[in-house]
C-alpha cells in the first residue's frame, strides 16, 4: 500500500474514534478494539492493553498516547503524527465550536437537563469498558490481588495514580523474575545422575 494512503487511513480511522466516541479515555477501548484490532488488524487485543497499561502511567491523554503509539508502531515518526491528528481534530473543531457559544447556553435549564443525562451515559460507558478491560486483564488470582489492593489504596488513601501504577509494575516485574528463575541443580543431584545411568545400563 502506497504510504501517503496508509497514512490517510490511520488519519481517518482514529479521525472517526476521535469523533464517534464520548467520555474520552478507557470509553475509546471499544472503538479503538473494533477500529484497530478486529478491522484492520494493526495490533492484537493484547498490545491494545499494553497501551493503555503504558498510557496510564506516561504524561498525556490515555487515547492519544494510545493513537501515537499504534502510528509509529505501524508507519514511523509520520504514522505517529498523524494518528495523533486523527485523534485531536474532531474535539478541536467541536470544542473550538462549542466554546464560541457556550456562555449563551449555560443558564438554560434544557441545556443543563441534556448535561447531567451525557455524565449518566458516561459513567455507564467508562463502567462498562472497566468491567470488559477487567474480564480480558485478570486471568489468575495475583492480577485480581493487585487490582483490589489498588483499588483500595485510590478510594481509602488517595495516593496519586502514578505511584499505584509505579509499585504494581514492579510488583508484576518481581513476580515474573520470581516464576521464571529455575533452581539450578545441586552438586550431589549432579554427581547422582550417572550412577542412576549406570545402574540402568
Amino acid at each position: 500500500m502506497n504510504k501517503i494512503k496508509f497514512l490517510l487511513q490511520l488519519y481517518w480511522s482514529f479521525f472517526k474514534i476521535g469523533g464517534l466516541t464520548f467520555g474520552g479515555g478507557l470509553t475509546m477501548l471499544p472503538m479503538l478494539e473494533h477500529e484497530l484490532v478486529d478491522k484492520h488488524q494493526w495490533i492484537t487485543e493484547d498490545e491494545l492493553l499494553d497501551c493503555y497499561a503504558i498510557g496510564q502511567c506516561t504524561p498525556g491523554i490515555i487515547a492519544i498516547n494510545t493513537a501515537t503509539f499504534v502510528g509509529y508502531k505501524k508507519a514511523g515518526i509520520l504514522g505517529g503524527i498523524f494518528s495523533t491528528l486523527g485523534m485531536v481534530t474532531p474535539s478541536l473543531v467541536i470544542i473550538t465550536a462549542i466554546a464560541a457559544v457556550l456562555s449563551n447556553f449555560m443558564n438554560n435549564k434544557w441545556f443543563q437537563h441534556a448535561l447531567m443525562g451525557i455524565r449518566g451515559v458516561v459513567c455507564a460507558l467508562l463502567c462498562n469498558t472497566v468491567i470488559n478491560l477487567g474480564k480480558k486483564s485478570l486471568k489468575n488470582p495475583v492480577a485480581w490481588i493487585i487490582a483490589v489492593i489498588s483499588l483500595l489504596v485510590a478510594l481509602l488513601l488517595k495516593v496519586p495514580t502514578i505511584i499505584i501504577v509505579l509499585v504494581a509494575a514492579t510488583f508484576g516485574i518481581v513476580l515474573d523474575l520470581i516464576n521464571n528463575r529455575k533452581p539450578e541443580p545441586s552438586v550431589n543431584e549432579k554427581i547422582e545422575e550417572p550412577k542412576e545411568e549406570a545402574k540402568n545400563e
